[in-house]
């Protein structure tokens, strides 16, 4: 933690106030991917891009706007993983990135026939010189499963003359892509036809601060959609009043956009409210969370999350009293990629994609035989086939793991590193 933490009677006062192309991008993105992953904590806390020739720093050149300014030296590709934010550059650029909020803009604009539905971040981007820019990865929490239309997605512009949209060139898990981009304040948007039924699925995030007391801990658990910015926003706010982050992993499946669910615990504590709806608040504005006290907290606490409407059960974690003591510890352990496979392994059996790649880099690298490559190509379902590929990796020793972590970190770094920041 840093600076000094606001006290109890603050926090209950400022919380009443308050084709070619695409081949090119792919091999760029590919050669830098292993850099940008193994890096992602240092970028996490010190905003910096991860880039052709290592880390860029990004200058905070207005802290009262969250206006932030970075100079990229030299053509290639560059990820910003705290925001999601990915630009592929012809030639040396600078460029201005601060970030908005929805509902100051958005409102403005609505059109009764239409359903808007936020997608992820808005940021207001200016680049010097222009040109130099050729695409934009705009961030995303839409899930790409089920009945999602990636026709829904568009890039909405907010100009002096209103809202001016268009669509990306394509939509990927976590990202969209803006080719030969026009600056302005800018997100995804999903349109919808008025009256369309749809549950709409999206990635989401559980958090976990506790806050000490030697009599009664105290904590906040928020769920909310998977937006980096939005993460780090709210550690900043919780950082403010003196809680620490417990390393927990997101719910599995995607969850449902405006659903409602419900908190509860084994240990039979009161959770004020115990309801949570998921929808998305624009970073700086107040994120509704879930509250308990725990006394001196002196056995585990299993937290669950259910949908109310279903009563499924969606996520659950425990608590255990040395959780607490590892969340104060101030230095992270060393990054293993052998243990985040392990970790993670739930994750990674629902959102691995196309094997195609990642098979042959085992095979090249002595990991897997033909036959056991073949054994996982003959699955029948996606899930099936990522869950017989890591059973099989995680059976042959870190060593094994660690070069299946290095094949994944560049086939699709957008996914380990989505899955880094939520262990961060």
């Amino acid at each position: 933690m840093t600076g000094n933490c606001v006290s109890e009677e603050q926090e209950s006062s400022e919380g009443q106030d308050s084709g070619d192309i695409c081949s090119e991008e792919n091999q760029i993105v590919s050669s830098y991917a292993s850099k940008v992953c193994f890096e992602i904590e240092q970028d996490y806390k010190n905003h910096q891009f991860l880039g052709p020739e290592g880390n860029v720093d990004v200058e905070l050149i207005d802290k009262s706007t969250n206006t932030y300014s970075v100079r990229f030296p030299t053509a290639g590709w560059y990820l910003w993983s705290v925001t999601g934010l990915g630009f592929l550059v012809r030639d040396a650029v600078t460029l201005t990135i601060a970030f908005g909020s929805w509902n100051q803009h958005l409102a403005l604009d609505l059109q009764h026939h239409e359903q808007w539905l936020v997608g992820g971040p808005l940021f207001d981007i200016t680049a010097e010189p222009e040109e130099a820019v050729a695409k934009i990865h705009l961030p995303h929490f839409i899930s790409l499963q089920g009945e999602v239309d990636v026709s829904w997605f568009l890039v909405a512009h907010f100009k002096n003359e209103g809202m001016v949209l268009e669509h990306p060139a394509r939509v990927e898990p976590f990202y969209a892509v803006l080719e030969k981009p026009s600056f302005s304040l800018m997100g995804i948007l999903l349109r919808i036809a008025s009256g369309t039924r749809l549950s709409i699925p999206i990635t989401s995030n559980t958090l976990i601060y506790y806050h000490p007391h030697p009599e009664d801990v105290k904590f906040h658990l928020y769920l909310v959609p998977s937006d980096a910015l939005l993460t780090k926003m709210i550690d900043d706010e919780e950082d403010r009043f003196c809680g620490v982050r417990l390393q927990t992993s997101p719910p599995v499946e995607p969850l449902n956009f405006g659903a409602r669910y419900i908190v509860s615990n084994s240990a039979h504590l009161e959770i004020i409210p115990t309801e949570l709806k998921l929808s998305y608040r624009s970073p700086g504005e107040i994120q509704h969370f879930s509250k308990f006290y725990a006394g001196q907290m002196k056995e585990p606490i299993q937290l669950e999350i259910t949908e109310k409407r279903h009563e499924t059960l969606v996520w659950k974690t425990v608590l255990k009293p040395v959780d607490i003591q590892l969340g104060a510890a101030s230095a992270p352990p060393a990054f293993s990629g052998a243990a985040f496979v392990k970790e993670n392994h739930r994750q990674l059996q629902a959102r691995m994609g196309d094997l195609k790649g990642v098979l042959d880099d085992l095979q090249d690298n002595e990991v897997l035989t033909e036959n056991e490559k073949e054994l996982v190509e003959q699955a029948k379902t996606r899930q099936s086939k990522n869950d017989s590929l890591l059973t099989m990796v995680e059976k042959k020793g870190d060593r094994a793991l660690e070069l299946l972590f290095r094949s994944l970190s560049e086939r699709d770094p957008y996914l380990v590193s989505y899955l880094r920041q939520q262990n961060l």
